[in-house]
């Protein structure tokens, strides 16, 4: 018996480490998010509702010829583009879906990827990490084409530069990447960022590799995460003269008032009598 328990030992372990390890993700990814939803309410989740309000929004001009036109020029980002014409357009870019996929499928996974990002991370970072994913693939996008068709097995033919950007998918990407890194989630990894990863290996389109950029630019992203830049050590003659440990005074807002004078008294004198 005691050799079966042996055996059956580091079985015992994997189960317990992938038991803790799902635990740690479903407190992470769903019940503290889910938490901080019933605490703020509706308005902890306001990015999800503007970034789908507005694909939605873009979607349904785009049906009109005019609309396509005017989606085309306030949020189209293609990478032969002048550099400040897509710099300019990028953030509008996050709102225009891709006309040949299912709209209301990427809608569901734009909201819950935003609401999960703003409650988890606030509305700053996820703005910044949805920002930074997308301009990285669209100047990736420029780089493979003007690298030129089998450049390092990277380079694009230049019918790539016409192609449309992808849109809100590069953010969607981004933020679960990081949210899996910043989390320690490797199941939503492998459903998002790992997914992307096969799709460009398996298809090497302009989509496929931008979408492989933004879950790089996610992960290095995740890996700074909370970190700090050293602070630099004053030299030693620059140093208070106070001992080690001792609270440092508190600055004086100004000199200190004058303390009055006290009031002399004459002190009676002896006189002699006559």
């Amino acid at each position: 018996m005691t050799g079966n328990g042996n055996r059956w030992t580091p079985a015992a372990r994997a189960v317990r480490f992938v038991g803790r390890t799902l635990r740690h993700e479903w407190h992470g990814i769903v019940t503290d998010p889910l938490r901080q939803l019933v605490r703020r309410g509706l308005s902890g989740i306001v990015l999800a509702f503007v970034a789908a309000f507005g694909v939605i929004l873009f979607h349904g001009l785009a049906q009109h010829p005019g609309g396509r036109r005017l989606v085309w020029h306030l949020g189209g980002v293609t990478a032969d583009l002048p550099l400040w014409l897509a710099l300019l357009r990028t953030p509008v870019s996050l709102y225009v879906p891709a006309l040949d996929l299912p709209v209301w499928a990427g809608i569901t996974q734009l909201f819950l990827a935003f609401a999960l990002a703003e409650l988890v991370l606030g509305r700053a970072r996820t703005l910044a990490v949805a920002y930074l994913t997308t301009l990285a693939g669209t100047l990736a996008a420029r780089v493979m084409v003007a690298l030129g068709p089998g450049r390092w097995g990277l380079g694009l033919p230049p019918e790539a530069g016409r192609i449309l950007d992808t849109g809100p998918s590069a953010a969607v990407v981004g933020l679960f990447t990081y949210l899996a890194v910043v989390r320690r989630a490797p199941v939503v990894f492998a459903l998002t960022g790992g997914s992307m990863v096969w799709e460009s290996l398996a298809v090497p389109n302009l989509a496929g590799r931008e979408h492989l950029i933004a879950v790089v630019t996610a992960l290095v992203l995740g890996l700074l995460h909370g970190r700090q830049p050293p602070v630099p050590v004053r030299n030693r003659a620059d140093l208070p003269a106070q001992g080690l440990g001792t609270p440092p005074s508190p600055p004086r807002s100004g000199p200190p008032a004058p303390r009055p004078d006290p009031q002399h008294h004459p002190v009676p004198s002896l006189r002699l009598l006559p």
